[in-house]
């Protein structure tokens, strides 16, 4: 497929049962959905929730994907997106209300891909060396929960998500594409939920993303 040159995100969010943060992230991600905002898509894989309905009402397109897996949904949704350039966005994660023009201003520096840094909704000092170190441009530092941004052209050249993966999808395209294309970290904060350190031990985590 030719690269447009639309110059628009198109902004995808995988979800599960979501209800409780699609809502905000939606109004949130509204208040700056400027012309360069194509569309945000909310790729649900069949909640039992009311997320469906709350993300149509916020005026986001839904698609519905019967695999449970943010791999097979976000890569969904890439399919159908029109703006050239598509950003991936966890429904727990709030982006910097300028994300619209961080992102653009990116692209235009020559980077093909790139995140944010992120800090966690929490005061606990774990997560804090866990944030902190995401300023670094080194792969370990990397995931999803920095959002990730990527020209349209260079996901699909590189074949999107690879579906094999039911975690840590986004850590696996990045270090893919690592050596291959221009990748930069906007010096800027997504913050994000700790609520999966709070269901599960610091140590649980980490432990099992590293043996991904």
């Amino acid at each position: 497929m030719p690269e447009t040159q639309n110059n628009k995100i198109t902004v995808i969010i995988p979800t599960l049962n979501e209800a409780e943060n699609i809502e905000q992230l939606l109004h949130y991600l509204h208040q700056d959905a400027s012309d360069k905002i194509a569309e945000i898509i909310v790729s649900d894989a069949e909640s039992k929730d009311s997320t469906q309905e709350i993300a149509k009402e916020k005026g986001a397109i839904v698609i519905c994907t019967k695999q449970a897996s943010r791999a097979h949904q976000m890569n969904e949704a890439a399919k159908m997106a029109t703006g050239d350039i598509l950003y991936f966005v966890h429904a727990d994660a709030k982006p910097p209300k300028s994300f619209v023009n961080d992102i653009l201003k990116a692209i235009e520096k020559g980077n093909d891909f790139g995140c944010y840094r992120f800090k966690f909704e929490s005061k606990s000092p774990l997560l804090a060396v866990n944030s902190w170190f995401t300023r670094f441009k080194v792969l370990w530092c990397r995931g999803g929960d920095q959002t990730l941004f990527i020209k349209k052209s260079v996901f699909e050249q590189n074949n999107g998500f690879d579906e094999e993966y039911v975690v840590m999808e986004d850590f696996e395209l990045i270090k893919r594409l690592w050596k291959k294309h221009p990748f930069g970290i906007i010096p800027k904060s997504v913050k994000v939920s700790a609520r999966k350190y709070e269901l599960n031990s610091y140590w649980t985590v980490n432990m099992a993303n590293l043996k991904m």
